[in-house]
């Protein structure tokens, strides 16, 4: 996994996307389910359109969710709360259509906590940057986040709107090191009065280069500010949205594979968000020990079986492949039951992820993105490999 004399691109979205915003209500409705009953079941999806939220999906619960609640809240979070933005949290149809999870998928994750489903997962890590994940995507992130802090502070005179996309391309040198920044793109959805050019200078000044550092950047980096020259309608409106569709922006940008399945308004019996995140946690560790550079984990499940199925690792590292299969099989709990236990799963603590990644996050706390294991494997390995 590393990228040497190459240039590399990831992109992120802003928490007005179209996507985003089912991604948001989605894990919003699992956070007040999960608030009340820790042990529900939850599969939701949501679809947004001009004037439209439809929830489906399967949840079995004791818990009464207001869901017409939910989405309104969320919407209005969001900034989605005029009729001249497209999209009105006051003024939204909203359609539910919700039956109970299906007994035979419930008789494989009963007690003996089987997988949820099949599947195949995806952990990584890399030492490129101080949140052990690739630059590109990090970039493209903390442009997305900047993007909606100023549009939410009040500060400036010029109106943003919720919805935005960003995007960075990064070159790598011979030794696969991050060297600069090539291009940076950023989309933002604004009031139809806004000149386009005065738009261009103050993303400049007050996104791209509050985020980028100087350094990475010369006289040669492209940047494209709303390239098609206007973006006033966004949001559900401009597109329509629907949940897991930006499972790349929610992982590592492309840097690193992912084994398909989506995270948001899953609950975590479904190891498609649960495995990920633990294998996450295990790549950060083991590159938090020093063990390796970069580390690429994949487990795979099959329904109703607690083991993986199997277990994979591509690592830079003094150590051998199979050795870190070896620490990781001796050191983690890789059922779904001890992936719960391990990483307190069963709390309301999604919806905060739904937005700019679930990985790599240092503005809130996130119990797979802790270090707190790195000791422990150090130590592992130094007692039973010792170089």
């Amino acid at each position: 996994m590393t990228f040497k004399n190459r240039i590399f691109t990831s992109e992120s979205v802003t928490e007005g996307h179209p996507d985003k915003v089912c991604d948001q209500i989605a894990d919003a409705i699992l956070d007040d389910i999960l608030a009340n009953d820790p042990n529900a079941h939850v599969a939701c999806e949501v679809i947004a359109t001009t004037g439209l939220v439809l929830v489906m999906g399967e949840i079995s619960t004791t818990h009464y969710c207001d869901i017409q609640e939910i989405v309104r809240k969320t919407v209005k979070e969001i900034g989605y709360d005029r009729g001249k933005i497209g999209f009105d949290a006051d003024n939204l149809a909203i359609l539910v259509a919700i039956d109970s999870q299906s007994p035979d998928i419930a008789m494989g994750v009963g007690k003996d906590s089987g997988a949820g489903d099949q599947g195949l997962m995806f952990g990584f890590a890399t030492n490129e940057t101080k949140e052990l994940m690739p630059l590109p995507i990090m970039l493209a992130h903390k442009l997305a986040k900047r993007l909606a802090d100023v549009r939410k502070s009040n500060e400036f005179d010029i109106e943003l709107r919720p919805d935005g996309k960003t995007q960075v391309s990064v070159k790598y040198n011979e030794l696969g090191e991050p060297e600069k920044v090539t291009s940076v793109v950023v989309s933002t959805q604004h009031a139809d009065n806004v000149d386009q050019k005065v738009l261009r200078d103050f993303i400049i000044k007050e996104v791209i280069n509050k985020v980028i550092d100087k350094d990475l950047m010369d006289k040669d980096t492209k940047i494209f500010v709303n390239p098609t020259g206007r973006f006033v309608i966004g949001g559900p409106k401009g597109d329509s949205g629907l949940t897991g569709r930006k499972i790349i922006v929610d992982t590592y940008g492309g840097y690193a594979p992912h084994g398909g399945g989506s995270f948001s308004g899953k609950d975590p019996s479904k190891v498609d968000r649960s495995a990920s995140y633990m294998t996450r946690y295990i790549a950060k560790n083991i590159v938090a020990a020093g063990l390796a550079k970069n580390i690429l984990i994949q487990v795979s499940y099959a329904i109703g079986v607690a083991e993986p199925t199997s277990i994979f690792v591509d690592a830079d590292s003094v150590y051998t492949n199979e050795q870190l299969v070896d620490l990781i099989q001796n050191n983690f709990d890789l059922t779904p039951s001890g992936i719960i236990k391990t990483l307190d799963l069963r709390r309301p603590i999604y919806k905060q992820t739904a937005s700019y990644g679930h990985f790599g996050r240092t503005d809130v706390d996130l119990p797979w993105e802790r270090v707190d294991k790195k000791e422990q494997l150090k130590d592992y390995m130094s007692k039973k490999y010792a170089k």
